[in-house]
C-alpha cells in the first residue's frame, strides 16, 4: 500500500472567494480534514472551510494544550507545545500509513507564522506533504485601507504584537512599512510602542479582514478598544514612486 499525503492547504484571510482554485478543490475533494483549535472552540481553520466540506468527511481536531495561559517566556510553553505537535504527527503519520491522504486546513497561508509548519518540520522527511500557499491575512488587511502598502523601495516590516514592547518600538522606527500581527490582549502595549516610534497617528487598525463583520479605521479613532486576536495594524510606506 503507498503512503497517504498530508496536504496543508491555506485558506486564505477568511473570504472563500479569495481561495485558490487548487485549495477549492482539494478541500471539497477531502476524505480525512484536520485543524487546529482551541478547546471548546470550532476553530477558525474549520469555521472558514465549513461550506466547502462534503458531506461524510472525517474530522481529526487538534487541540492545543496551551494559548495564553502560559507565557510565552516560560519554558513549560515551549515543552507543552513541542509534546503537542509530536503528538499531531503521530496521528498524521496512522493516517497516511494507512495510505489516508489527509488535508490540513490553515488559516492564511501556511508557510507564514502558521501552526502547520511545526507538522511539516516533523513530517516533511518521512511523509509525502504539498503545502498550498494562499492570500496571506495582512493582504487582505492593507487591501482593505484602500491604499498601497509599499511603494518604490519601501521595505515592509512584520512584527509580533507578542514581542517586547522595546523590540517593537525599535523596528517600528526603522520600518518604511509596517504589519503588525497577533494583537489581542498585546494592544496597550503596541500602542505605546508605536507612539514611542513616532508610527502611531499614521497606523490604521483592520479587524477581521475581507470576513463579513471587517472593521477598518484609525488606530487613533479606537482608542481604548479591546481588540480580537484577528486584528491587525496597518502603517502604510510613502517611498519613492514616478
Amino acid at each position: 500500500m503507498s503512503a497517504g499525503t498530508v496536504y496543508g492547504v491555506g485558506l486564505g484571510p477568511g473570504d472563500p472567494d479569495l481561495l485558490s482554485v487548487r485549495a477549492d478543490r482539494l478541500v471539497r475533494g477531502a476524505r480525512h480534514i484536520a485543524y487546529f483549535r482551541k478547546t471548546g472552540r470550532p476553530g477558525q481553520a474549520r469555521t472558514l472551510a465549513n461550506e466547502l466540506l462534503p458531506e461524510g468527511v472525517i474530522e481529526h481536531a487538534m487541540e492545543y494544550p496551551v494559548t495564553t495561559e502560559i507565557p510565552l517566556s516560560d519554558p513549560a510553553y515551549n515543552a507543552a507545545l513541542s509534546a503537542f505537535y509530536t503528538d499531531c504527527t503521530k496521528r498524521l503519520r496512522m493516517l497516511t500509513d494507512a495510505g489516508k491522504d489527509v488535508v490540513v486546513l490553515c488559516e492564511g497561508d501556511p508557510f507564514f507564522y502558521g501552526s502547520f509548519m511545526h507538522l511539516y518540520t516533523r513530517l516533511k522527511d518521512d511523509v509525502p506533504v504539498e503545502v498550498v500557499p494562499a492570500i496571506t491575512g495582512m493582504s487582505g488587511a492593507w487591501t482593505a485601507t484602500g491604499a498601497p502598502i509599499t511603494w518604490g523601495d519601501d521595505i515592509l516590516t512584520v512584527l509580533m504584537g507578542t514581542l517586547d514592547e522595546d523590540m517593537l518600538a525599535k523596528n517600528m522606527a526603522n520600518a518604511d512599512a509596517l504589519v503588525v500581527m497577533k494583537i489581542g490582549r498585546n494592544i496597550d502595549k503596541v500602542r505605546r510602542a508605536l507612539r514611542t516610534a513616532g508610527r502611531y497617528e499614521t497606523a490604521w487598525l483592520v479587524e477581521y479582514a475581507t470576513m463579513p463583520n471587517q472593521t477598518v479605521q484609525k488606530l487613533s479613532d479606537a482608542e481604548g478598544k479591546v481588540t480580537p486576536y484577528f486584528s491587525i495594524i496597518v502603517v502604510h510606506g510613502q517611498g519613492r514612486r514616478p
